[in-house]
């Protein structure tokens, strides 16, 4: 695998973009956007292509500059408050392939100033995919228990997401794992930082990430009916 790692002029341009988050700002500074940015991430997604096939046959990365695993630097601007056209981070999600959207488990690159993790798992299940999940768990609570209790599992992951405060319809209130099947998302995170996404082993960091949090997407996807 090739040694991908982002320059610092990946950051430099998203600070820059912070400050001046305008459509003739952003205009002026295309070239630099798509020299600084979008050419590094899909750099990284068509290296890590291959590799993240051996973590699972069912991860997609596609290096597509439209429509495939870059996330757009365009906000959705329709229902929010916040009319910035511009997010201030560049980001790729490594979808399952049999699902197009967030609610199928995938691996996760989130790169900010400041702020750069990898992520795992699936971010808000619909309410049939949520009880499935909740299911899987109940019915397969040592499996659960061996996967997201192992020390691999949990040096490198760190759960993140919404939980309800109370037992979930149909789940015990003296249940063993009631803390487990009160998320609302089952999304585990890995921490990095700017100073690692610019080293030359970035990428099989967070290939080591996707290889521990592994379990839990596969957990995920059987719970689906998906494979892995």
């Amino acid at each position: 695998m090739a040694q991908t790692c982002f320059d610092p002029a990946l950051f430099a341009f998203l600070r820059a973009l912070k400050r001046h988050n305008d459509r003739l700002w952003f205009d002026r500074n295309r070239e630099r956007y798509e020299e600084d940015v979008r050419r590094p991430l899909l750099r990284f997604i068509a290296d890590i292509a291959a590799p993240l096939q051996r973590v699972s046959a069912a991860v997609v990365a596609d290096p597509r500059p439209v429509g495939g695993s870059m996330f757009r630097i365009h906000r959705d601007t329709r229902f929010s408050k916040d009319k910035t056209p511009y997010k201030t981070h560049a980001a790729a999600h490594f979808r399952h392939s049999a699902g197009r959207n967030v609610h199928a488990p995938g691996f996760y690159l989130h790169l900010e100033p400041g702020n750069v993790f990898f992520g795992a798992g699936i971010w808000h299940p619909d309410t049939e995919a949520l009880s499935a999940i909740r299911g899987a768990i109940m019915d397969n609570s040592d499996l659960w228990v061996a996967w997201t209790r192992s020390r691999r599992f949990r040096s490198a992951c760190t759960w993140e997401g919404e939980v309800v405060q109370r037992p979930p319809r149909g789940v015990p209130a003296d249940h063993p794992l009631l803390d487990d099947l009160k998320h609302k998302d089952f999304t585990v995170l890995g921490a990095s930082s700017e100073a690692e996404a610019g080293q030359p082993d970035f990428a099989r960091r967070f290939l080591r990430f996707c290889r521990a949090a592994a379990p839990l997407n596969e957990f995920l996807a059987r719970a689906l009916g998906l494979d892995w």
